[in-house]
């Protein structure tokens, strides 16, 4: 059982930088996936990025390459979101998920076994 807390997000210029941050329990954290999805009210939950348990594979979003930056550090159970040159169309809620096995599907989120609660970011004009 791996339980998620996201934390971070808030109201932003376009333009500017926030970075998210997830702390998970358990200590089996390290061995797992873990991505970032975002939804905006009416329309479906959105894949962001993705980062493999070993931290060896890195994905992302086309919306989001060159402009966002997943990490983690499993010494403190924590992965983070690193978002700059943020744009109005980045407001949504964001949420942490983590994958037992992740494979080649890691955009979909039923490959997510776990889902934290969610963070808001807004982007203003």
């Amino acid at each position: 059982q791996v339980q998620l807390v996201e934390s971070g997000g808030g109201l932003v210029q376009a333009g500017g930088s926030l970075r998210l941050s997830c702390a998970a329990s358990g200590r089996t954290f390290s061995s797992y996936s873990m991505g970032w999805f975002r939804q905006t009210p009416g329309k479906e939950r959105e894949f962001v990025a993705a980062i493999h348990w070993s931290s060896y594979n890195t994905y992302y979003a086309d919306s989001v390459k060159g402009r966002f930056t997943i990490s983690r550090d499993n010494a403190k159970n924590t992965v983070y979101l690193q978002m700059n040159s943020l744009k109005p169309e980045d407001t949504a809620v964001y949420y942490c998920a983590a994958a037992h096995m992740l494979g080649s599907r890691y955009f979909y989120d039923g490959m997510y076994d776990y889902w934290g609660q969610g963070t808001q970011v807004t982007v203003s004009s």
